[in-house]
């Protein structure tokens, strides 16, 4: 694969204490270890989730028989990427998933999907980042309220364009309603991509873009927090 790029842009939330955690996760710390004033250099330990932050999510999180996150190769995580906007009708329908229908509208504009691609989901998500109680929208039973991809887009994206997987800004792929995380178990059977908390979506366009994923490479892991660099045409 040549990537011809203009721009290079994060697809990629800065890490700290505050970033908006799903309920029962880890918390993220940072201790320092060593200061410039007395050790000559600065250093700090940190311990997070492999499901917090953007991340990947690893076939082994949700099927016993699955692989880790180490077992992705390298030419895997180097993807070309589409985003299909549904920002708009999200703002007005929180639990709003993508439709077959959307997924035809979009081709009918820019053509059918390579096979090989990942879609990204662009919410607009990405923008209630700094405020935890929008980002997870849950209400008074505690059910969440973000949208996602729906388990018939899905299967049609896998099995009708042969897609690598998905991602979006949101912190899942399947809506905030869905417990049975039905994309996830869909795209992790194939041992596809799962990218979630994505940012910047809204930088890229419709196509062209190429991804280059950098997962850390966790013995086992049932997924990473990510470095995703979007080279832009």
């Amino acid at each position: 694969m040549q990537i011809t790029y203009s721009r290079v842009i994060h697809l990629s939330h800065v890490i700290d204490e505050y970033i908006p955690q799903w309920p029962g996760d880890p918390p993220v710390k940072f201790t320092t270890m060593a200061e410039i004033p007395d050790d000559g250099y600065y250093l700090r330990g940190f311990a997070l989730g492999e499901h917090s932050a953007t991340h990947i999510n690893a076939p082994n999180s949700f099927f016993t028989d699955g692989v880790g996150i180490d077992k992705y190769p390298a030419e895997s995580l180097v993807v070309s990427a589409i985003v299909i906007d549904i920002s708009q009708v999200a703002a007005d329908n929180s639990d709003y998933t993508l439709t077959i229908a959307d997924i035809l509208a979009w081709e009918e504009a820019y053509g059918e999907i390579a096979s090989g691609s990942i879609v990204l989901l662009y919410t607009g998500w990405q923008h209630k980042w700094g405020d935890k109680q929008a980002f997870f929208n849950q209400d008074a039973g505690g059910v969440m309220h973000f949208p996602g991809f729906s388990s018939y887009a899905t299967e049609f994206l896998l099995n009708q364009r042969q897609i690598a997987g998905v991602g979006i800004d949101t912190h899942g792929v399947d809506s905030g309603q869905d417990t049975s995380f039905a994309t996830n178990r869909l795209v992790l059977a194939k041992s596809g991509i799962v990218l979630e908390n994505l940012t910047n979506l809204d930088q890229l366009p419709p196509k062209g873009t190429t991804l280059a994923i950098a997962v850390l490479r966790l013995r086992g892991g049932s997924g990473s927090p990510l470095g995703v660099l979007a080279f832009v045409p």
